[in-house]
């Protein structure tokens, strides 16, 4: 039996081991804590991350790195997007050059503005690497409910791998050479489900979030071209798809986050209200200078920064996107 390890146990992890765990891999989370590795081991549930969840009892867990990832065919990180230079930097030594290595964190590093394959390719020259993305929530994943993905790689024969690996009856992966454009959309989307979610926190109603959706997925394309993504990327389930499922569902820690700051809650408040990393706050300023540096117009991106910042409140970040100079729609996509 093959076996795959998968690094970091919190939701989305655990529900990828489930998968993995079903087509029959043997399956290894390694969990930070020994408490946590401890609990799935002997009572086959994951409490704080996917509660009412019973795991199989052929998954096992260890907080011992080394343990999970020797013999691994694949290595899964599911840890938050600033956490994976971290824990590259920690397996450099141990990982050798036929693991392939699968990222499923969607968001881009605040520091050096890296996207994440970027990161593990300075940390782990040479690695096998593989973005796992696309319109999907843990919960429902947890729960066998259908779900399609993107697997994307610079190398169509490791995205072809990883889609034997996850793809199932419940699981379709389909395959993407746009690795640029797959990562870029995955990480900016979270700043439009933020935004969408401030607008629920208003109490706006569904003309507006149909506003920012459309627009915010103009503006993020943009920005995904600018730097080298092929646009037809954006239309599929890593951009529109994904963007759909994150700014409609309460399974997502974005919109929550952002319907908490439209309440009026402050960034600190609402960090500890979520207890879990919102990827979008952390894009959102990323990007936004990024954006700046090169010059690319993100209205939304710039208005959501403000209001993180506390330069503005929502409700005048929403007045300023809304008396802007008039704009023809269609040109902005193609217009960089």
């Amino acid at each position: 039996m093959s076996k795959v390890c998968i690094l970091g146990a919190g939701s989305w992890g655990c529900a990828l081991a489930m998968v993995l765990d079903s087509n029959g891999y043997k399956t290894l989370l390694w969990a930070r804590r020994k408490d946590q590795a401890d609990e799935i081991n002997d009572r086959h549930t994951n409490s704080k991350y996917l509660p009412e969840v019973v795991l199989s009892e052929t998954i096992k867990a260890s907080s011992d790195i080394e343990i999970a990832i020797k013999d691994s065919e694949m290595i899964v990180l599911a840890v938050p997007s600033q956490e994976v230079r971290g824990l590259c930097m920690s397996i450099k030594d141990i990982v050798n050059p036929e693991q392939i290595i699968v990222n499923v964190a969607k968001g881009i590093e605040h520091t050096s503005g890296m996207r994440i394959s970027q990161i593990v390719e300075e940390t782990i020259p040479g690695a096998k690497y593989c973005m796992l993305s696309g319109p999907s929530h843990a919960e429902e994943v947890a729960r066998n409910i259908p779900t399609a993905l993107v697997a994307a790689s610079k190398d169509i024969n490791i995205s072809q791998k990883v889609q034997d690996y996850f793809m199932n009856k419940f699981i379709r992966i389909y395959t993407n050479s746009d690795l640029i454009g797959v990562e870029l959309a995955g990480a900016s989307k979270n700043i439009i489900a933020f935004g969408a979610g401030i607008l629920d926190g208003l109490d706006f109603g569904d003309n507006s979030k149909a506003a920012m959706m459309t627009r915010g997925l103009t503006e993020i394309s943009r920005f995904g071209v600018s730097l080298g993504a092929d646009l037809s990327t954006f239309s599929g389930l890593s951009g529109i798809g994904d963007l759909i499922v994150t700014c409609t569902s309460m399974h997502s820690r974005n919109r929550r986050a952002g319907i908490l700051i439209g309440q009026g809650y402050s960034l600190e408040e609402t960090q500890e209200k979520i207890q879990m990393v919102v990827e979008g706050i952390v894009a959102t300023e990323a990007i936004y200078k990024k954006a700046k540096e090169l010059d690319i117009e993100m209205p939304i991106t710039e208005c959501i920064y403000k209001v993180i910042k506390g330069e503005i409140d929502p409700k005048s970040g929403v007045t300023d996107l809304m008396t802007r100079s008039k704009k023809h729609e269609n040109e902005t996509i193609f217009k960089l």
